[in-house]
């Protein structure tokens, strides 16, 4: 499982930052990461063949893959890609932005959790 934070710099790119979350133990056979408040939640479906060009994300959400994938860009080149169990922190709100490109063959579906700014 990846946790990918991407984010805009104060340079006007979007970058990119692996987040590794801290664990604690329970005493139960189970350790919890902190909570990160959030709203509710949208389910979206995006075709296999899908791309989107430059954009920002439309809020500050953390969005967990469900199955498909995608590829996702920032103005430097670098891609990462996501699939099932991986989650991004989308957060690149201004700036250049980023790109994205379903990797098919199966459509991706994923749950988005707006957070607090």
């Amino acid at each position: 499982m990846a946790i990918i934070r991407v984010y805009a710099g104060p340079d006007g790119q979007s970058h990119f930052e692996e987040i590794t979350p801290k664990l604690e133990p329970r005493g139960d056979q189970s350790a919890s990461g902190e909570l990160i408040p959030g709203t509710g939640i949208v389910i979206r479906r995006f075709d296999a063949k899908r791309s989107n060009p430059w954009h920002h994300a439309p809020g500050r959400y953390a969005v967990f893959t469900l199955s498909g994938a995608v590829d996702i860009e920032i103005g430097d080149g670098t891609v990462k890609r996501l699939g099932p169990g991986d989650i991004l922190i989308a957060e690149d709100l201004t700036g250049q932005g980023h790109a994205t490109r379903e990797v098919g063959p199966d459509a991706r579906v994923s749950i988005f959790v707006p957070l607090e700014r």
